[in-house]
């Protein structure tokens, strides 16, 4: 063990920063011994299945898709050099001046390999989702991973690279913290985060980037808005006219194999890619292919017919609706199939006076609207289960005023408010997911991005201080405060599968995404995995732990990554508290 070249004894500055994982495990433990790691260190992986793909492939999807242990193989070779990546000076976790680092010329103990072991629990098949795993770290420096999963291993690897810190004098690393043990798993199997791609074009190496990031806060599940009103950036081979006049420009889409580069990067990382194409609403981009398939086209004013501009709705109660649809899905489906069992088909935001204009309803009325709407939705359905996949609505359709029954496998993604989540839970149907408006859209608080229609009137409007739908801005602490569950029995609360966080694309690009996403993903990571605590778990220990979190994106190359707390807080604990 180093010593100490500091005035402040090893324990009060181990109360002021130790390593910390985020999220926050299950189990941690921790002593005060120094260990050491040099750039040579090396992981070594033993026991994964053979089986492909995360989550496991069916036998027609498999041939292309990684072994599990591959990904587990090449997860050790990334981490061999992200421990190094990830690390940063921890400086402003300690008061002015401080001397805070161990002595990197007195003997070091080191840490000169990590073994990750999956060893499935006896008696019993691994599931390929279980993302549990132990990691112990010994005062000899003996590292180990067990894990029942490859996932299990990935999510393991992650905690051990948040253990080091950079030194300001040494090229190793050092954990001031040792022997550490972990013994971890998720409070939900589904932690995502929902990315708009089409209002605004989002290049492939930005979502990598997201998912790389992703990875490392141990979510699970990254949800692609593919295609809106606005917008229609995926290519469909079958349909090729859909990119080519939905796209901004001809080189603003993505082709099949961006896509499947994008699916495997993150099945590759242990997040599961999974797409959206939300219909019969949000389709006015279908219009510029097919206009034939479109009622209420760009309809004036645009705010009697849509949410947004421009208005258009799939036409319901019609046959080449249907044929378009069968074709559609029938492309799509089976490029994503392997990579995820996920397929989100929409239907939120149904503005029932498009189908005044349908020729095939010519009614506004919900209740006549209803039984067409219902056939559309057991169409796409059936599409998506003959697929073996299962499918994703958003939750508008199984409420007033369509009232629609969906399959019973069916996830149901809740958005608009708790007591809609709630109903929905309450109907003891459906898988359900959070992530309500109020607490988890990251997009608000930005302004408005509609310009007045007559900015000298009173009466307009869009008027000062020009405010967006959903303000205001959801801080960190917003978003780490929710606890959606909170009014549930615990018969309910198996219901509740996960959520996510959204972002959605009005006045997001490539160049600001990363800000609005991190660190505020950050903390719905850690409520999805650790637990929610509602307000009271907002406390300065998390805060602390957060900006350290803050930190190691920085270190990791994320631009724009946002403050968790001001430095001189950091530095004097106790200090920002009221």
């Amino acid at each position: 063990m180093g010593s100490w070249i500091c005035v402040i004894s090893l324990l009060a500055l181990c109360q002021l920063a130790c390593a910390s994982v985020w999220p926050a495990p299950t189990s941690f433990t921790n002593g005060t011994q120094v260990l050491w790691l040099a750039p040579g260190f090396k992981i070594t992986t033993s026991g994964a299945s053979t089986k492909r793909g995360l989550p496991e492939a069916n036998a027609l999807d498999e041939a292309a898709l990684p072994s599990q242990a591959q990904i587990l193989s090449a997860a050790a070779e990334r981490t061999q050099s992200e421990v190094f990546s990830s690390a940063f000076v921890p400086w402003k976790f300690y008061p002015k001046n401080a001397k805070f680092e161990p002595s990197a010329s007195d003997k070091k103990t080191m840490v000169l390999q990590l073994t990750v072991a999956i060893n499935p629990s006896k008696g019993q098949a691994a599931a390929a989702s279980d993302e549990s795993y132990t990691l112990k770290l010994t005062a000899s420096g003996a590292a180990t991973i067990t894990a029942n999963s490859t996932l299990g291993g990935l999510r393991g690897m992650q905690s051990f690279v948040q253990l080091f810190y950079k030194h300001s004098q040494s090229p190793d690393l050092y954990t001031p913290i040792a022997p550490v043990s972990i013994s971890d798993y998720p409070a939900y199997s589904h932690r995502g985060l929902n990315l708009d791609i089409s209002r605004n074009y989002i290049p492939t190496s930005l979502v990598m980037s997201v998912i790389d990031s992703m990875a490392f806060n141990k979510l699970s599940h990254l949800h692609l808005h593919a295609a809106d009103a606005q917008s229609w950036p995926l290519q469909i081979p079958a349909l090729p006219e859909l990119a080519n006049n939905g796209a901004y420009q001809a080189d603003l889409s993505w082709s099949p194999s961006d896509l499947s580069t994008v699916q495997s990067y993150g099945m590759m990382r242990g997040i599961e890619v999974y797409i959206e194409l939300d219909t019969p609403g949000h389709t006015s981009a279908i219009g510029l292919s097919y206009p034939e398939l479109i009622t209420a086209f760009n309809e004036q004013p645009w705010d009697n017919y849509s949410a947004e501009p421009p208005s258009g709705q799939l036409k319901l109660n019609n046959p080449a609706v249907t044929t378009f649809i069968t074709k559609l899905f029938n492309d799509l489906l089976p490029r994503t199939a392997p990579y995820s069992k996920l397929f989100h088909t929409g239907g939120d935001e149904l503005n029932a006076n498009c189908y005044g204009l349908d020729p095939g309803i010519k009614s506004i009325d919900p209740t006549i609207i209803a039984p067409y709407l219902q056939a559309f939705l057991d169409h796409e359905q059936k599409l998506v289960l003959a697929k073996g996949l299962t499918p994703v609505i958003w939750e508008s359709l199984v409420l007033p005023p369509w009232n629609l029954t969906a399959d019973k496998s069916t996830i149901v993604q809740s958005w608009e408010t708790q007591d809609s989540f709630e109903t929905v839970v309450k109907m003891n149907r459906y898988p359900v997911l959070f992530g309500e408006t109020d607490h988890w859209y990251l997009d608000c608080g930005f302004g408005q991005w509609l310009d007045p229609a007559n900015p000298a009137s009173p009466s307009d409007p869009i008027a000062p201080p020009y405010k967006d739908y959903c303000d205001p801005q959801k801080s960190w602490r917003e978003v780490y405060s929710y606890n959606p569950v909170q009014n549930l029995t615990a018969a309910q609360k198996k219901l509740v599968i996960g959520g996510e966080v959204h972002l959605w694309g009005e006045l997001m690009g490539p160049e600001n995404a990363p800000g609005r996403i991190w660190p505020r993903s950050s903390a719905a990571a850690e409520i999805m995995w650790s637990g929610m605590k509602g307000t009271a778990g907002v406390t300065e220990a998390v805060t602390r732990r957060l900006a350290e979190m803050r930190e190691r994106l920085v270190a990791r190359g994320v631009e724009g990554v946002w403050l968790v707390q001001m430095t001189w807080c950091l530095q004097n604990p106790g200090d920002c508290s009221l």
